[in-house]
């Protein structure tokens, strides 16, 4: 086996798919997200609703994943997950994050952040519902979200003896440990690749309850 990485130095693309004006944005930054997020679904992208959540905890140390968007709203961003993972820790003791999608068809990226907050009970359980029942019973096993488990084997056998106890049981019960949470966003930036390393990048920071637009140095 070959331990030695290969010269990254040269590895480059030179971007040439768009270009991003300040005339050309919705001065609303959620619709300009939705024009991008819907031209990612209408060019049929695996997972474009799959984004990048970086949190810290009390002492600043970052941790970053991938986590599916569901919702998106002039109110924020949804996500779920178990309340006792490591974002629900982070975001206890720090209620602030990020998120990033990242389209590399299109060479876009669109950066959101702000204050995180729970969203409602009623909200998380009709989204739980929502769900196919293996990822309702993998909700209630996978716990507590990133603990340590002996094997895959032991998590398979936890899996299969909650799904045959339950095959009578027309529907589950939301476990309290799952929910939503909310991005509320306070500052985004949209990126568009461009040739030469000049990338178009522009941000929207909300300030005493207006949006206001600049454009950052690649």
């Amino acid at each position: 086996m070959n331990d030695v990485i290969q010269d990254l130095s040269e590895l480059r693309l030179s971007y040439q798919k768009g270009e991003l004006y300040e005339t050309s944005v919705d001065e609303n930054p959620h619709h300009q997200f939705l024009n991008w997020f819907n031209a990612a679904l209408d060019a049929q992208l695996h997972e474009p609703y799959a984004m990048s959540l970086a949190t810290a905890n009390a002492q600043g140390r970052p941790h970053v994943r991938t986590v599916l968007l569901r919702g998106a709203t002039e109110l924020g961003y949804d996500f779920y997950s178990n309340y006792d993972s490591q974002k629900g820790l982070d975001l206890i003791a720090n209620p602030y994050a990020e998120l990033l999608f990242y389209w590399p068809e299109l060479e876009r990226q669109i950066r959101v952040s702000g204050k995180v907050e729970k969203i409602s009970l009623e909200e998380s359980t009709q989204y739980y519902h929502k769900r196919p029942r293996e990822s309702q019973i993998a909700a209630h096993i996978s716990t507590p979200q990133s603990g340590v488990i002996a094997s895959r084997e032991e998590l398979q056998t936890r899996f299969e003896h909650l799904q045959k106890s339950v095959v009578e049981k027309l529907e589950l019960a939301k476990p309290e440990f799952w929910g939503g949470y909310r991005v509320v966003p306070d500052y985004y930036e949209f990126w568009q690749g461009r040739p030469n390393r000049l990338h178009d990048r522009l941000s929207y920071e909300k300030i005493a309850d207006s949006w206001t637009l600049q454009r950052l140095m690649p």
